[in-house]
């Protein structure tokens, strides 16, 4: 999976197409994350003990595919590549520059 927690990222495809927004969290299983303040859906809630009752706006998960990494070097959309350092870790990069994505 090329898309982390707490990567950058861009719809490019959908109801948000174009919008950007952090990854808050992943699942790995059903390949969707949920985007800071992408896909946004309405819950209505009936007034409980010590809670509130209302229309809460919240973000629904959206598919993997649906999104690429934003790179903060280039700050374009990118495709990930990946690389082994000389001290063995893995690393993402980005096609287009060559930068790191991320600490992996």
């Amino acid at each position: 999976m090329n898309i982390r927690k707490g990567d950058m990222v861009v719809v490019i495809s959908g109801d948000d197409r174009g919008k950007q927004g952090r990854v808050l969290r992943i699942f790995p299983r059903s390949n969707r994350a949920i985007v800071e303040r992408i896909n946004l859906i309405k819950r209505h809630t009936k007034p409980r003990s010590g809670q509130q009752g209302g229309i809460i706006e919240k973000e629904a998960s959206i598919n993997i595919s649906n999104l690429m990494p934003l790179c903060g070097k280039c700050n374009t959309r990118t495709r990930v590549g990946k690389r082994v350092l000389e001290d063995g870790r893995r690393v993402r990069i980005c096609r287009k520059c060559g930068e790191m994505l991320g600490a992996a």
